[in-house]
């Protein structure tokens, strides 16, 4: 949206820095994180009724590409788009890997997003109690970890071809099932609040390389039994979708044509996943 050249100059600096694609926000609950989004330009105007759609970027940590992915998407059909960035290495140790695993060191993943949402909420002075969440790859695992610990905070998720998948299995340790879960987080699952998520998964159909999710003895990620979902991101996909539907959870599974490992071409599918979504 154009100024006005009535605008005061606050309302200027506003709609150039935080409306439509807006700048980098540090977390103020965490500072070494940081976020940004796209706030529809018309918001002012009528803010009720927008939703929130969290998009976790991959190891490859391209927030900003997700955030301007969806930003049509939520300009047309009133979506505030939140996309984190939880850079490599925040411990100085130079793993890639924490955010995936929601627990590393004394960051709790989670809990840091969810105060990005609170700090989005109280700058919009909207409620976000519920919002929708989307993460591919290194996205992919957080969400489908995210889901199992907080879902009475979601109102969707679609976890788009996590290397690694966390099964409802209490026999198996966190994070390969949720054993141990509320040791570790402080929280137990939640299969009726789980049931009240819609839940995509996704993966292209041809995700078919296993270099870099077959997890090996030794390496930071490995845990006993990580690698019996399947050897590829396909197979891994369709045991995570029998597991939820085992416990009776409604799983809607895309499997993308003609699409490797690409996150950006699964967008369009989480955009008509989230416009089939009740009221």
């Amino acid at each position: 949206m154009l100024s006005n050249q009535q605008d005061t100059p606050e309302a200027r600096h506003r709609q150039m820095y935080y409306r439509g694609s807006t700048t980098i926000f540090s977390c103020r609950k965490d500072p070494r994180f940081s976020y940004c989004l796209y706030v529809p330009q018309t918001f002012d105007q009528a803010p009720e009724g927008h939703r929130l759609l969290v998009a976790v970027h991959g190891t490859g940590r391209t927030m900003v590409e997700y955030r301007d992915a969806f930003a049509e998407f939520g300009r047309f059909n009133r979506y505030i788009i939140l996309a984190p960035l939880f850079p490599v290495g925040p411990l100085g140790d130079g793993n890639p890997h924490g955010f995936k695993y929601l627990k590393e060191g004394d960051i709790r993943y989670d809990e840091v997003l969810l105060a990005m949402v609170e700090e989005v909420s109280a700058a919009l002075n909207t409620s976000f109690e519920r919002f929708s969440l989307f993460g591919y790859s290194g996205g992919g695992h957080f969400a489908n970890r995210f889901y199992y610990l907080h879902p009475e905070r979601l109102r969707s998720v679609s976890i788009g071809a996590p290397g690694s998948v966390t099964l409802i299995d209490e026999s198996r340790d966190w994070w390969v099932g949720t054993g141990g879960i509320e040791a570790i987080f402080g929280k137990s699952l939640n299969l009726e609040a789980l049931r009240e998520v819609d839940v995509q998964l996704l993966v292209g159909a041809a995700d078919l390389e296993t270099w870099e999710i077959h997890y090996a003895p030794g390496s930071v990620q490995y845990k006993e039994g990580i690698n019996d979902a399947g050897r590829t991101r396909v197979e891994r996909n369709a045991t995570l979708a029998r597991n939820l539907e085992a416990h009776d959870i409604r799983v809607q599974q895309d499997i993308v044509p003609n699409t490797a490992h690409a996150g950006v071409s699964v967008v369009p599918y989480v955009q008509d996943f989230l416009l089939q979504l009740g009221a």
